[in-house]
């Protein structure tokens, strides 16, 4: 079995628009179209690599489905430095939910809401 048993993530919106130029500006990346596999989704995805290990995923507007529940699945982004990404939340119209704090021997973490009400999170090692 893959040591990473997450291999897919959605994060749904209600404004894809605002919520890619969100995650483009907070993560320093380009998000590109992804052709939907069913009717009435539109996908945004994150850079991703069949070579490199991790998993990618996407930002999804689908009729239905509703964004911003709350804080029952969080997605943390790896960066560099979490501080760095941090500050661009509120800049990019997001909330800081958790400034950068340490966890010990496996870095840094700080948490955002992003513009559509979604609890994410940053990793750093430093």
């Amino acid at each position: 079995m893959n040591s990473n048993p997450i291999v897919w993530f959605e994060i749904y919106v209600d404004d894809l628009a605002r919520a890619t130029t969100f995650y483009e500006t907070v993560l320093d990346i380009k998000l590109e179209e992804l052709p939907a596999p069913v009717e009435h989704l539109k996908m945004m995805a994150f850079p991703a690599s069949m070579e490199s290990p991790g998993a990618s995923g996407a930002l999804c507007k689908m009729e239905g489905m509703k964004c911003g529940t709350g804080a029952g699945t969080i997605v943390y982004f790896r960066c560099e430095d979490c501080g760095v990404e941090s500050s661009r939340i509120t800049d990019a119209g997001g909330k800081i939910q958790m400034p950068k704090s340490p966890i010990g021997q496996y870095g840094f973490i700080s948490l955002g809401v992003d513009t559509e009400g979604n609890v994410f999170g940053l990793h750093s090692q430093k």
